[in-house]
């Protein structure tokens, strides 16, 4: 079984990585984008049986710092 965990920082944090993507996109003659925040995508291969509570678990123990970031899991 997998699992996709997409981890953002929240609105309000300060995310320094999308704007210098932004910045270099504009450079490159993208004028039209306004804004970029910047995330990661974790893929887990589970054991079967591994719940969707197992995985919430290790964001917040782990893989999310919570404090800044948000997070969605997708189990499938």
């Amino acid at each position: 079984m997998k699992a996709r965990v997409h981890v953002m920082l929240k609105n309000g944090v300060l995310d320094p990585q999308g704007e210098a993507v932004r910045h270099a996109l504009g450079a490159l003659g993208f004028e039209g984008v306004n804004g970029v925040r910047q995330g990661k995508v974790i893929e887990l291969d589970l054991a079967e049986g591994t719940s969707e509570a197992d995985v919430t678990a290790m964001c917040e123990k782990l893989l999310a710092n919570t404090v800044i970031e948000s997070y969605s899991v997708e189990m499938g």
